[in-house]
């Protein structure tokens, strides 16, 4: 099992940026394909953007592509996700894991709201 713990996550305007960060312990992450998902009430849990282990594959959600990048620091078992250009339909819980994910690592979250 893989512990993670999102941040970076607060209330910005429509247009403005965040970055978020996911920490995660244990020795699998600079091995596994990791990725962003969120969930915003009322609605299922939707993918974001995934990263291969040496960052060469990256993939991200039609809804995000173009505005939003991830990336990783495997020596500091670290994920991230700039977020740019962000719309008040960005508001939503944020979450790593691995991907496809793994229903035992979920972490808390980080709230991403984003007004008009």
């Amino acid at each position: 099992q893989v512990r993670l713990l999102e941040s970076g996550g607060g209330l910005v305007q429509a247009g403005g940026s965040l970055r978020l960060s996911c920490a995660a312990s244990g020795r699998t992450f600079s091995v596994s394909v990791m990725g962003w998902f969120r969930q915003a009430p009322g609605k299922e849990r939707e993918f974001v953007a995934a990263i291969g282990p040496a960052s060469l594959y990256k993939n991200y959600a039609v809804s995000v592509k173009g505005r939003f990048t991830i990336s990783r620091d495997n020596a500091k078992n670290t994920l991230y996700l700039q977020m740019n250009s962000l719309k008040p339909e960005d508001t939503a819980s944020y979450y790593c894991n691995r991907n496809p994910p793994q229903q035992s690592d979920w972490g808390q979250g980080t709230q991403v709201t984003v007004s008009a």
